[in-house]
């Protein structure tokens, strides 16, 4: 019986490709009043120009469960591995500390 289902049980499949990720250092969140929009970026030091690796949207209902859900991974994130220095705290330049990018 390995095909049957757990009622409420959802198959999700995931690409060789899709499973390796993106990594992403900044995220730029917009919204209009049916949908949010979460542009992930890896900004590298050094270099002029910053591209957009990946794209979400969600719908507002789906944007508070993700942010509920965030709260409580990194609530248990810290219970197992000590409290995540917060970046304000943190005087880092945008810069990186690499070169100044000049176009």
């Amino acid at each position: 019986m390995p095909d049957q289902q757990v009622p409420n049980q959802i198959n999700i499949e995931i690409s060789e490709e899709v499973s390796e990720g993106q990594y992403a250092n900044l995220v730029i969140i917009t919204h209009s009043h049916a949908e949010f929009i979460m542009d992930f970026v890896n900004v590298m030091p050094g270099t002029p120009k910053s591209k957009v690796k990946s794209r979400i949207i969600l719908t507002p209902f789906h944007a508070k469960r993700f942010m509920k859900a965030i709260i409580e991974n990194v609530k248990k994130f810290e219970t197992a591995n000590g409290t995540i220095q917060d970046m304000e705290a943190l005087e880092i330049p945008f810069t990186f500390g690499g070169p100044t990018a000049q176009a």
